[in-house]
């Protein structure tokens, strides 16, 4: 279980390296999901997909589990928690170098969220949702207008990782890239220049 310390940071658990579900089957059984049970999460399913997105996998270089061009990583994981056993309701920004995640916003703007998403009211019933935000300009200023697609590549790799992690942990979840981008900006208070990417609810499927 995690704890919220006074520096609103919670050191996450080892994620595991290895695992029953073999990559194959997890590629099989991946799908879209939309329908999600009421069950809560553990704190170390949690853990396993934000590693999975954006773990570090080479210390010494600092690379993580998805490709990033020229090793910029101008990706930012949040986790919008609100059914995670354990773990106030709450954003959170993953900090892979630190093992952890801090408290960007103590409020479940779950609901919020997929009101931004044009009404999509079944996203509110996922436990918890995954937002991957970009600052362009991070790989623009190297690439140039060209770094705006490797970006977007980027966080198509990021977005299948989870896929497949939450496919091996036998949840369900779905890219949702229909919103209106100010309104989620502001129900995240996200910093300038950070801009919301997709939004990917994650929870137990019916």
């Amino acid at each position: 279980m995690g704890k919220l310390s006074d520096n609103r940071a919670v050191k996450l658990p080892v994620p595991a390296y290895s695992g029953i579900c073999s990559l194959e089957k997890a590629l099989f059984n991946r799908r879209s999901v939309r329908e999600f049970k009421s069950d809560p999460l553990s704190l170390q399913q949690v853990n396993q997909l934000l590693w999975a997105a954006q773990g570090i996998t080479d210390t010494a270089n600092s690379f993580r589990t998805a490709p990033s061009a020229g090793a910029l990583y101008p990706l930012q994981l949040y986790l919008a928690a609100g059914n995670v056993t354990g773990l106030p309701a709450g954003v959170y920004q993953y900090l892979p170098e630190n093992k952890e995640i801090v408290l960007h916003l103590d409020q479940d703007v779950r609901s919020a969220l997929s009101r931004a998403a044009l009404e999509q009211d079944w996203m509110s019933c996922a436990a918890i949702y995954l937002i991957i935000a970009a600052k362009y300009e991070k790989t623009m200023h190297r690439y140039g207008q060209r770094g705006r697609r490797y970006v977007d590549m980027e966080a198509g790799h990021v977005a299948q990782n989870i896929h497949l992690q939450a496919s091996a942990l036998d949840l369900g979840t779905v890219v949702v890239g229909a919103f209106n981008d100010e309104q989620v900006q502001g129900i995240l208070k996200l910093p300038p220049g950070e801009q919301p990417v997709c939004i990917m609810p994650v929870g137990y499927q019916v």
